[in-house]
């Protein structure tokens, strides 16, 4: 294996053990790929949170010139890099969802606060969302009905992400629950006194709002689920799994009483596997079916964007 493949199998197995063990369940082509977009993807978020607050924007810019420099077909040094360009080469992944992208990386850079769920949405859509349509051209999906429900499935991890880590965000100053859910007077509160502890006396507004995003997190992921069908068996396979472990990290938040206070929620490496066993079980019953829909080898003919997606029903179901 050339040394820049290796390296992005290793940042995807020290980085996302959920992911690392999904991984393991491509077919050999894909599975190199999906590590080098994940490698990318995490040196990008890496660059941003690791940066501090003064750097962070100087980061982003050195991200937008690197990517033009992999789209624009340079030679590149970095082993990252340069695995990256690979892939959207070979796959021809389109140019836009990378720099839909780093555009939700530019949201974390401003501390955008987030009013409504339909601007978060677009926040998630950007930051996961569009992985999900980049690993669309590392599977070969051809069929572009695919995409939507593709986008849906990383915005629908991205929310779990962001129900997990209320309190590591809060250390970074980042606030993501919305100030609908939140109520006015609460979300007034919350911005006024970032960089102090996590008020506890906000504690029943933080559990409100981290249930309403699970809940709008099921329904996407339900969104997800529908899309399988378009994918290979062993392919379904992998993505399945990771959906499985990521609403598993979910249900441990909802099992807690939404209690954000309590620890970083996990789920041990042995339901994993059972996620991973129930995943191959339902392939299985799938397998008919999925014989007269799926494609391989191809790439939709169009980018998908985040406009198909919001719509008066959030363009969800």
């Amino acid at each position: 294996m050339r040394p820049e493949r290796e390296l992005c199998r290793q940042v995807l197995a020290e980085h996302s053990k959920s992911f690392a063990l999904a991984g393991t369940l491509f077919p050999p082509g894909p599975r190199d790929d999906a590590a080098a977009v994940y490698a990318w993807c995490r040196r990008c978020d890496d660059g941003v949170d690791l940066a501090g607050p003064e750097a962070a924007a100087i980061a982003l810019a050195r991200m937008r010139t690197e990517l033009g420099e992999i789209f624009g077909g340079a030679r590149l040094l970095d082993p990252i890099l340069s695995g990256f360009q690979e892939v959207t080469q070979q796959r021809q992944i389109p140019r836009c969802y990378a720099e839909d992208l780093l555009q939700g990386l530019q949201m974390d850079v401003e501390f955008v606060r987030y009013e409504t769920m339909d601007e978060l949405l677009l926040y998630c859509y950007r930051v996961a969302g569009t992985v999900g349509l980049m690993m669309c051209h590392v599977m070969g999906v051809g069929d572009p009905r695919a995409l939507r429900h593709a986008a849906h499935l990383g915005m629908a991890m991205q929310l779990t992400n962001i129900c997990r880590d209320v309190m590591e965000d809060w250390g970074r100053r980042h606030v993501y629950l919305p100030d609908e859910m939140l109520g006015a007077a609460s979300s007034r509160e919350l911005w006024d006194r970032r960089g102090e502890p996590l008020p506890g006396t906000l504690d029943a507004a933080v559990r409100g709002a981290v249930a309403q995003l699970l809940q709008q997190a099921a329904t996407l992921y339900r969104s997800g689920d529908a899309g399988m069908r378009w994918l290979s068996w062993r392919c379904a396979l992998a993505v399945r799994t990771a959906r499985l472990v990521y609403a598993g990290i979910g249900d441990v938040v909802a099992s807690r009483g939404h209690d954000v206070w309590a620890g970083r929620a996990i789920v041990p490496h042995s339901r994993k596997l059972l996620f991973a066993s129930q995943a191959f079980l339902i392939g299985l019953v799938e397998a008919p079916a999925r014989l007269f829909c799926t494609s391989r080898h191809e790439v939709p003919a169009r980018a998908h964007r985040f406009a198909e997606d919001l719509s008066g029903d959030r363009g969800l179901g």
